[in-house]
């Protein structure tokens, strides 16, 4: 009964979720519903563990805090469900139910009720970039699935091809090898062009083969980002990167290892006890632009709205947002006296420690790669992540609680190991 996600089982408030995402479901459409604790407590333990919707669902097979904590009564070796059926219930409880889930990581955590006007008065905002799950993008690999994908349509539907330029693919694939060596790297910008021409010549063929076969409106989006892709040049805005994920966009942070991020933008905002208040994932919007949303969502999160909000310099441009007063960084005024630039300087050095939990959002709760598709999928493991860290921090304190219990009763006993366990010395 000490491990953490025994306690956090019994923290969180399961009735919450039950009542309001009872409402989505339809009894009489379907196969049978699962549980709603059960599907809940999947996607949680989804990114407190950092693992994928197949494995979530195979390690729950194994684990039998899992099974306490998804509100299963025996130990049961059953698979729960199919993986799948996450995606479906994740899109069902929409944006609602992500900020459900969210505001109960809050309210589970101990200190939370010390957010009041004199703790949660300052919040903490930063931005970082959610990477989605695309190769790196160049003319020539785009090229390359257009015509993959052409050929599929072609095949699917018997179309008539003039040529399928099978044996000149595979001599312009030669020449863009080795790109990088001075002597083929003429040779290889000539291939890149060739690959677009070839690319662009059974577009048009397959959009006029399908025009007479009365199924051009059926591929009129997918012909039309081809197109897309095709004309557009390096300078060009609104690029597309990736075929299956149009929406990527190239965001450059400034950072020294990695110049350019394919993704999308994430405003996480902290509290002064360390708590994750907000997340909103925005396109690609200036800093400065994205404050009144993320202020409106701690709002919604918290019951109120703080009266000021700590940044960095990237935000310049903003003084306030409503009631909230904007801060950052900046030369202090000649008549500050030192006690006021000390103030200052100590709640900027606070402001800094939200970067280290940007770094654990990415590394310990899936979001350093997105594997959710689309802008739905942008907002969903943006909300997913802050609450699994909220989560993840509201069990360490459990555990650091029952350590000092333990010491407690140690010292209690004098020192005796054959001490009781701290939680039943404590009952007594």
């Amino acid at each position: 009964h000490k491990h953490s996600l025994y306690v956090l089982a019994n923290k969180i408030d399961w009735n919450k979720f039950e009542t309001e995402f009872s409402k989505l479901f339809n009894e009489k459409k379907g196969a049978p519903n699962k549980p709603i604790r059960l599907m809940t407590g999947l996607i949680i333990l989804k990114h407190i563990r950092n693992v994928s919707d197949e494995s979530v669902v195979e390690q729950f097979q194994e684990n039998a805090y899992y099974q306490y904590f998804c509100g299963e009564r025996f130990f049961s070796t059953e698979q729960p469900c199919d993986p799948s059926e996450l995606v479906h219930f994740r899109h069902m409880i929409g944006e609602a139910g992500m900020d459900m889930i969210l505001k109960e990581s809050i309210l589970v955590n101990d200190d939370h009720d010390k957010q009041g006007p004199t703790g949660c008065g300052t919040v903490f905002l930063d931005t970082t970039v959610q990477e989605k799950n695309i190769t790196f993008p160049t003319d020539a690999k785009l090229a390359n699935k257009i015509i993959e994908q052409v050929q599929k349509i072609v095949e699917e539907h018997g179309l008539p091809q003039r040529q399928s330029y099978k044996r000149t693919l595979k001599k312009v694939h030669r020449d863009q090898r080795f790109r990088n060596h001075p002597k083929n790297a003429k040779k290889a910008r000539k291939a890149d062009r060739r690959l677009k021409t070839i690319a662009g010549r059974l577009v048009r063929e397959m959009e006029r083969n399908l025009s007479k076969k009365n199924l051009s409106g059926t591929y009129k989006g997918k012909i039309e980002l081809f197109k897309k892709v095709l004309e557009q040049k390096r300078c060009d805005k609104d690029k597309v990167y990736s075929l299956h994920e149009p929406e990527v966009k190239c965001i450059g942070k400034g950072k020294e290892h990695k110049k350019y991020e394919f993704g999308n933008k994430v405003s996480i905002a902290r509290s002064y006890s360390g708590l994750i208040v907000g997340a909103v994932a925005f396109r690609d919007e200036y800093d400065g632009h994205t404050i009144d949303d993320t202020l409106d969502h701690v709002e919604q999160m918290l019951g109120f709205r703080p009266s000021r909000a700590a940044c960095d310099r990237g935000y310049r441009g903003q003084k306030e947002s409503g009631t909230t007063k904007i801060v950052i960084p900046d030369v202090p005024k000649k008549n500050a006296t030192y006690y006021q630039k000390k103030k200052a300087h100590k709640l900027f050095c606070k402001r800094a420690g939200i970067e280290p939990i940007n770094g654990h959002l990415k590394s310990d709760h899936r979001m350093g790669r997105n594997f959710y598709k689309g802008i739905f999928g942008d907002m969903l493991n943006a909300k997913l992540a802050a609450a699994a860290f909220n989560f993840k921090r509201a069990m360490r304190r459990f555990f650091v609680l029952l350590e000092w219990l333990y010491c407690f009763c140690l010292l209690w006993n004098g020192m005796n190991k054959k001490c009781e366990r701290p939680y039943l010395a404590f009952a007594k």
